[in-house]
């Protein structure tokens, strides 16, 4: 038999193995982080959140970024929020046990409409909304189409420009075939990512030393899913074809007050390109000097206060 017969067999035999192994690690996550909330049906798919605090406070809208889910807020942030206003955390549509129908709806109009019916029908008027990293994006996608029912923005290390490529550590997610994406999303990305996982979590945390419980506490685990691949690579392509027609219409259309924190040090979104520039359409700019990426998780009670002060701007 030829030699591309055995390798075609080969192949197939690893395809195999990372589907069994796959399956595993997607049940052990499960297991380990179930889900925390309830969830609700939207045009398009559901909405997996929670809603603490006092029903009257006034609403918080937390939106987690690239590859994460609520979990990146529960860990240290939510609870210092909930004594004080109404803390409604969600796992974006195709993010953790969110889901959603069709890829088109990975793109930022898209996202924001389907959060946006989820927030109608919870009864939720001028929320703040809460992004952080992609999550900022979304908040000002939000922001722009629905201005009027927003109450401030308040954004953690947002990215609001056009970037010419990924971050290096989401280089794997750039995946434009649809097919290719779900082949490797059911097969070889979870366990690549077990493989790799304190490597990549490391560097999403610099220059600081991400907690060693983060994987649980903080809902990483759950991007051993194969859902979780396929909906963050599907993310990065509808991020990609929505934000230039986004920061396009900042100028003329965003009116929402609020403002951007951002670690100086920031490693995978400059805080001169993403957060001073913002200056010039309204927003307030703040930095946490040689902090990273992940201030929600490392500097909690900073971000709580600023959380607090934008807030206090909500129309």
């Amino acid at each position: 038999m030829s030699v591309i017969f055995w390798l075609l067999i080969g192949l197939l035999a690893l395809l195999a193995l990372g589907w069994l192994w796959t399956q595993k690690l997607a049940t052990d996550a499960e297991r380990a982080v179930p889900p925390a909330g309830q969830r609700m049906p939207v045009a398009g798919g559901m909405i997996h959140y929670t809603d603490q605090g006092p029903r009257d406070g006034q609403p918080l809208v937390l939106i987690h970024g690239l590859a994460g889910n609520m979990h990146n807020f529960s860990y240290a942030l939510a609870d210092r929020l909930a004594g004080g206003f109404r803390v409604i955390t969600i796992d974006r549509p195709g993010s953790g046990y969110s889901t959603r129908d069709r890829d088109e709806l990975a793109e930022l109009p898209a996202q924001a409409a389907m959060i946006g019916e989820f927030l109608d029908k919870l009864g939720v008027d001028k929320p703040v909304l809460v992004g952080h990293s992609l999550g900022g994006a979304l908040s000002l996608a939000m922001a722009l189409d629905r201005g009027d029912r927003i109450g401030a923005l308040a954004l953690l290390s947002p990215l609001t420009a056009v970037m010419p490529g990924p971050p290096a550590v989401f280089k794997s997610l750039a995946i434009r075939s649809v097919a290719l994406r779900r082949l490797i999303g059911n097969t070889l990305a979870a366990p690549i990512t077990r493989l790799t996982s304190e490597r990549v979590v490391s560097q999403v945390f610099a220059p600081e030393k991400a907690p060693a419980d983060f994987l649980v506490r903080g809902g990483g685990i759950l991007g051993m899913r194969p859902s979780a691949f396929i909906g963050a690579s599907t993310d990065l392509q509808g991020v990609t074809l929505s934000m230039p027609a986004q920061v396009g219409r900042y100028a003329a259309e965003l009116k929402v007050p609020g403002g951007i924190l951002f670690g100086s040090e920031d490693a995978l979104l400059s805080s001169e390109q993403h957060g001073r520039t913002m200056q010039a359409h309204g927003l307030q700019f703040e930095e946490l000097p040689g902090l990273g990426h992940m201030i929600l998780v490392t500097a909690p009670e900073a971000c709580a206060d600023f959380i607090r002060r934008m807030a206090a701007l909500a129309r």
